[in-house]
């Protein structure tokens, strides 16, 4: 009798135990959907995002999963099925701002907002990492005085005529940059200076931004608009010799540093709404803007790192690192103002 007895009592022990433990997964389950794992949607396309991925799931325990792939197909992708992601990671806070609408607050965390200076970031969305659209120019036929105090606005000057090359008016970078003058200086001004930058093109735009720093080494034009990572990567010899050669040929020159400061634009990260594992999402934000992270991404990506306290790479560094940033314009300006951008830049001509 005492012998059953014993018995049933371990057995009803382990059935408690086995009750407990799975009330446990359940409730973890259910306070964020799949617990153990977070949904990327990226329009990254970097190898070395993989590697910190890892390094995030090495440290965390927390799988991720990576949708790789243009922004417009990740946009309708993340819309039809919705509940399925947890962070839309792209490039420009333009892209961020215009797919607000499908993102939730939520990235408030104290780690976030003491790594992100508010300009940078939003409770939607924030940047992970900032890069710079600058000017390049040829230095044996652009001279010193004519760079002296060189702004974005008078990249419209009748002087630069037949000199200047930049990509499209499609292409989300220069929308962000036109979107940001109309901040700065109203959009009757910015369709006049539309008007004179097309004016000044040595041709209709096509390429990306290493096209046109390679129509500057070419003799193709004098000055070209393009961001700052873009020399980086052609420097250093990832891009082929042919293009290590010519990035040699032209040199950085970073405008507005009389006034307001260089345009400076992100990569971000947004928190889609419907998430299904939000607080993974927001850990790995968190991770992201950790110092490991951010020397990982300035390192292979050559963009310039979201927190105080990381240098850039060399390659970066050597194309001058003091130079002054406009902190002034808010980025979540570049979303609010893309249309008008787009705009101004069509009704110019610009093609």
């Amino acid at each position: 009798m005492e012998k059953t007895m014993n018995k049933l009592i371990k057995t009803i022990g382990l059935a408690i135990v086995g009750l407990f433990s799975t009330i446990l997964v359940a409730n973890s389950v259910l306070a964020d959907g799949h617990s153990n794992e977070v949904n990327i949607f990226s329009a990254r396309h970097y190898d070395s995002d993989v590697q910190l991925y890892e390094k995030f799931t090495a440290k965390t325990g927390i799988k991720v999963n990576v949708v790789s792939g243009k922004s417009g197909a990740l946009e309708k992708r993340i819309i039809a099925e919705a509940g399925t992601a947890d962070l839309y990671i792209t490039a420009d806070a333009g892209r961020l701002g215009a797919f607000e609408a499908n993102l939730q607050g939520g990235l408030t965390s104290p780690n976030i907002k003491s790594a992100v200076p508010s300009n940078f970031r939003t409770s939607k969305w924030v940047g992970i990492a900032k890069r710079a659209r600058i000017v390049y120019f040829a230095p044996e036929r652009v001279s010193g005085a004519e760079l002296a105090g060189l702004t974005y606005e008078s990249l419209a000057d009748p002087k630069w005529k037949g000199r200047l090359v930049i990509r499209a008016s499609n292409n989300i970078y220069n929308q962000s940059l036109v979107a940001s003058l109309i901040k700065n200086n109203g959009k009757g001004k910015v369709a006049d200076w539309s008007k004179g930058m097309v004016n000044n093109m040595a041709r209709a735009p096509k390429g990306n931004d290493r096209a046109q720093i390679l129509a500057v080494a070419a003799g193709e034009a004098d000055i070209a608009v393009a961001n700052t990572y873009y020399l980086a990567l052609m420097l250093s010899g990832k891009k082929g010799a042919e293009q290590q050669a010519a990035a040699k040929k032209v040199k950085p020159f970073f405008p507005n540093q009389d006034g307001r400061g260089t345009h400076m634009n992100i990569s971000g990260a947004g928190l889609v709404k419907g998430a299904p594992n939000k607080a993974n999402a927001i850990k790995l934000v968190e991770f992201l803007l950790s110092e490991e992270a951010q020397n990982h991404i300035v390192n292979n990506t050559f963009e310039y790192p979201m927190i105080a306290g990381v240098s850039p790479h060399p390659l970066v560094v050597n194309m001058g690192l003091d130079f002054k940033q406009d902190l002034k314009t808010k980025v979540v300006n570049y979303g609010k103002r893309q249309a008008d951008a787009l705009e101004v830049m069509t009704a110019a001509g610009w093609k």
